[in-house]
């Protein structure tokens, strides 16, 4: 009887021994996975666009970019600057994606097939500064419908 015990007693032993390892296991899994999902990277970078509707266009398209956290385009500055996960996108996979809405990127030039579908307030001159310091007078822009 007592060795019937005490081997009943070894094999809780064992097993619980198995189930701490595991546990401990999953927890740096976990944490390595964590770690990864957190390898946020910040860009800026030049889209052409006019006005309110082409900020929405442009942003929807960022953002539909699996990995892509926030996108935010400033009409004044013609760029954008989005924040993703490095692990799931790169820089050239959301110029693409906004590049497909019709918005000429620094990299990519935009649609034309979308670019005609666009809004005529949308329609951009396809020659216009991207990427701008901010400190042009808005009479600058003469010759924009906005």
């Amino acid at each position: 009887m007592k060795k019937v015990i005490l081997s009943i007693a070894v094999i809780a032993a064992m097993s619980l021994t198995s189930c701490n390892s595991q546990t401990k296991k999953d927890n740096d899994t976990t944490k390595t996975e964590m770690a990864k999902s957190m390898a946020m990277t910040n860009a800026t970078f030049g889209v052409r666009g006019n006005c309110g509707m082409c900020k929405k266009t442009i942003e929807k398209a960022a953002n539909g970019v699996e990995g892509v956290a926030r996108a935010n385009w400033d009409v004044d500055k013609k760029k954008i600057d989005v924040s993703f996960d490095s692990n799931k996108t790169n820089t050239m996979t959301i110029h693409k994606a906004i590049a497909a809405s019709g918005y000429d990127t620094e990299k990519v030039a935009g649609s034309e097939d979308a670019y005609k579908n666009l809004p005529g307030c949308c329609k951009y001159d396809h020659s216009m500064m991207m990427n701008q310091t901010g400190k042009m007078k808005k009479d600058d822009h003469s010759g924009h419908n906005h």
